[in-house]
Parts: C-alpha cells; structure tokens; sequence
C-alpha cells in the first residue's frame, strides 16, 4: 500500500477514547497523549512510523508553536503525509512559568495537528452540551430578557461573555445549534440556566487553551 492508502486505514480504524475526565463539568475529553497511545498499533500493523515536531514563530511580537504531525511509509521511506496546527503562546498565565507556558502550547498545538492528519472531529464534545434530562432542546418562544429580570440579564451577558472568549471554536454558533435559536436573546429563561451550566463545564475544559486565555 501507498502512504495514502495506508492512511486511510488508519484513519477508518482509530478510536481516540476521551480518556481525561473534567470532575467540574462531569465529562470526558481527549488529549494529545490519548491520540498517541490509540494510534501506536495502527502505526505498526500499517508499517507507518509517526513523528511530531514544534517550531517557535515569531508574528508580530507574539510567539506561535506550529507543530507538524508527520506520518512516513516505512515500506517506502520517501512517502510521507504531514500536516501542521498553530497555538498561540499566551503572555502569561497564573500559576505557570514560561517553560509551562510553552509546553501547554506545544500540547494544544500537537492535539489539533494530529486530529487534522487522522480526520478527528474534537471541535465539540456531545457530552458538554447534554442537558441530562435525555430530552431534545426546544425552540425558544420568546426574548429571555424581555421582563425575565436581572438574574436572566445576568446569564445571558455571561453567556454572550463565553461567545466571545471561545469565539476561535465557534462556541455561539453551537449554542445556536444545540438550542435551535438564532441569538441568546432569543432563548428561554429555562435554556439559559441550562445553556450557563454547560458553559461553565466549558470554560473548566478548555480555559487554559493560549486563544482562551487572550479572549479574556
């Protein structure tokens, strides 16, 4: 087989379990390591071997990681697939020092270059938007802050908050989705609160990502 062909079957055949649990949010993601570990026998049945590397860029007085995921044809060493992610070094973070800084974006940028290189879809995770009552999300009938008082306000300016800091993952356009409206205006008392708990499982999973931290 080609390094086409051999991709492919790695590709129809992986499965990446989410093997990090968030206990805030009660929910289960995947990391880079969970890729890897998933993907290693692949690479051996298939004769492939998979390399990652990072380099540091860069723009504008701000520092980038771009990662490269490369997968070689082992039976043909010339034949290789690669495919690359960016992720912003923030600027500072509590808690971290520069080295951390660097490493947390080395881990996000290396996640999103093999998902790219394997076909995997972690641009949302189901499990964060379930609402737990096992029931479809309905249409809002009416403005949720039209008359619905300051408590309702005060969800939906958190809601509109968290649209903007996870603008990079199109977090508005899955609430949009999820709860068949066209604008957080739009939804119920009802779907805000629930719309606000899984924001904040959100936010628990994915604050610490470089884009996140500069969307503050």
């Amino acid at each position: 087989m080609n390094i086409y062909e051999k991709l492919a079957v790695i590709q129809h055949k992986l499965k990446a379990p989410k093997g990090q649990e968030n206990r805030f949010g009660g929910y289960k993601y995947r990391s880079c390591e969970d890729i890897l570990e998933a993907v290693k026998p692949l690479l051996y049945e298939t004769k492939t071997a998979l390399t990652i590397s990072d380099m540091i860029e860069n723009v504008d007085g701000r520092y980038y990681i771009l990662a490269t995921a490369k997968l070689t044809n082992c039976d043909e060493p010339g034949e290789a697939i690669t495919n690359t992610a960016y992720a912003r070094e923030a600027e500072s973070k509590k808690g971290m020092d520069d080295s951390q800084i660097t490493g947390s974006a080395s881990s996000y940028a290396r996640k999103y270059a093999l998902n790219g290189l394997f076909c995997i879809d972690d641009t949302k995770d189901a499990d964060a938007w379930n609402a737990g009552d096992g029931q479809p999300a309905t249409k809002g009938k009416k403005a949720a802050t039209k008359d619905s008082g300051t408590a309702t306000t005060a969800t939906a300016n958190y809601l509109k908050k968290m649209i903007v800091k996870y603008a990079y993952r199109d977090f508005g356009g899955q609430i949009m989705k999820h709860y068949k409206v066209d604008s957080i205006d739009a939804m119920t008392p009802e779907q805000l609160a629930t719309a606000a708990k899984q924001a904040e499982a959100y936010n628990e999973a994915h604050k610490n990502e470089p884009e996140a931290k500069e969307n503050e």
